[in-house]
């Protein structure tokens, strides 16, 4: 929540109140609304985040109707996380470590994996050999879209505000790809794909199949999302906060 209130405080020195900021709405399903209310309060977080009472039933048109960029559920429940996906809306389930690693404060960092996140899942059970085949007669193809991609374009659309302002190196928000994916036709085609869609990331990481801990360590993100439990496992080692996105019926 530190890094958020950073970011929106640099947004708010050059723009108005009604500009874009972040802003976070905590589900309250319980009896608790007041209690919950005055921990935000004596947190100094009331500018941050809001208090929605909603009913399950209610949840994903609430989610609709507020126009939300990401939900995310830390209950082991995957129905509404998966109404939401298939309803259009950024979700995932949230899952945090049990030590958790040094963040920067006065930066949010964000990391995404590329297939099944911010692309399309076009190689769900396709051979290793396959899919390379087809990265290297695809190259110059764009992938299409995944469930992240419009997360990802709220990021950046809020980064080049501040870039705008002089903010690159200083600039409190970061984004990363972090993907399975070679330095070779399979990393350019992910590059390229981004390249088409006018988006600039802060760093991309080809592991190529390795365990992506290490990298996640050295980038200190805030919140990693990727498709594969194995990975959201590899992110948690290292102590972050780690997302599991479920592919959209």
């Amino acid at each position: 929540m530190t890094a958020l209130k950073a970011v929106n405080a640099e947004l708010r020195n050059d723009y108005s109140e009604n500009e874009e900021l972040f802003k976070v709405i905590l589900i309250d399903d319980s009896s608790s609304s007041d209690f919950l209310m005055n921990q935000i309060r004596e947190h100094g977080l009331d500018r941050l985040i809001t208090l929605l009472p909603v009913t399950e039933d209610q949840l994903v048109s609430e989610l609709k109707r507020n126009n939300t960029h990401l939900y995310l559920s830390d209950e082991p429940n995957r129905l509404k996380v998966q109404e939401a996906l298939n309803e259009g809306v950024a979700a995932a389930i949230m899952f945090t470590p049990k030590t958790d690693m040094p963040v920067f404060e006065d930066q949010l960092r964000v990391a995404f994996d590329g297939d099944a996140v911010l692309f399309s899942n076009e190689f769900q059970g396709v051979g290793l050999k396959a899919f390379l085949k087809n990265e290297k007669q695809n190259v110059e193809k764009p992938m299409k879209k995944g469930p992240f991609k419009g997360f990802l374009e709220v990021l950046i659309k809020l980064q080049k505000k501040l870039h705008n302002r002089g903010l690159y190196k200083k600039c409190p928000i970061h984004t990363y790809l972090v993907t399975s994916r070679g330095a070779g036709c399979d990393g350019y085609r992910a590059l390229n794909t981004l390249r088409t869609w006018g988006l600039e990331l802060d760093e991309a990481v080809f592991v190529g199949g390795a365990n992506k801990g290490p990298t996640l360590q050295r980038i200190k993100p805030h919140i990693f999302f990727d498709d594969q439990q194995c990975h959201v496992g590899a992110a948690l080692e290292v102590g972050t906060v780690a997302c599991l996105v479920l592919s959209p019926n």
